[in-house]
């Protein structure tokens, strides 16, 4: 039993990877996703209800479908990949890189649409007072806008984030099961389950995401009831 807790370092090492895989893939979303919720809390044109079909397709779509989308588009032979690679002499997939791409890509709705909730509460009689005043449309977006959405915000940001530590799909299309380098936490699972005796880690590993998984529902929850009573 005391064998369960005994971590190897191979072990901490999918985890630590998953971790700053997510953390990454939630910085990389943020500025994008604000500015996007804004749009949609706040604006009506034409194509809208297009725009909210693409940007919530990674959420119906099979994730291997999303990473494979993403392999032809970021390979050597792919629109961009091949920009990169003649330009920069940079090959995306089956990289780090590639791992935190893809956890965004999964990610970014929901991300999205809690922002996108959150403003669309935000009084938009507070926003055209502080523009009254003399205020510009950013300064009014971050001082206003952001602050009143803030528990809507940090809410989406942890869904995010948890969404990217339980990516497997578009991952393992993408960027591989490469061992301390794309082997998130999902991937090492996967890898364990395919070896005889290798149980024990499996286990631990499972322990491991449900624990993280669950904390973050558990904030997210807080927040969003933070956002209701306010």
């Amino acid at each position: 039993m005391m064998g369960l807790f005994q971590i190897a370092p191979s072990e901490w090492t999918a985890v630590m990877l998953s971790i700053q895989v997510s953390v990454l893939s939630v910085m990389v979303s943020l500025p994008l996703a604000l500015m996007l919720g804004y749009i949609l809390a706040r604006k009506n044109f034409r194509g809208k209800s297009l725009l909210e079909s693409v940007l919530h397709l990674p959420l119906v779509m099979p994730p291997v479908v999303t990473g494979y989308l993403l392999l032809l588009l970021f390979g050597t032979q792919g629109f961009l990949g091949h920009w990169l690679f003649v330009v920069f002499g940079v090959s995306i997939p089956f990289s780090f890189a590639a791992a935190v791409i893809a956890s965004s890509v999964i990610a970014f709705p929901l991300m999205v649409r809690s922002i996108r909730t959150a403003m669309s509460m935000v009084d938009v009689g507070l926003e055209e007072a502080s523009r009254t005043l003399g205020k510009g449309r950013l300064e009014t977006f971050f001082r206003i806008t952001v602050p009143l959405s803030a528990p809507g915000i940090i809410s989406g940001v942890i869904l995010a984030f948890a969404r990217s530590l339980g990516e497997f799909g578009a991952t393992i299309t993408f960027a591989g099961n490469i061992a301390g380098q794309t082997q998130t936490l999902p991937l090492a699972v996967y890898a364990y389950i395919q070896m005889p005796g290798k149980e024990e880690p499996t286990m631990r590993l499972v322990i491991i995401s449900l624990v993280i998984s669950t904390v973050a529902m558990m904030m997210s929850e807080w927040f969003i009831n933070k956002m209701r009573r306010s």
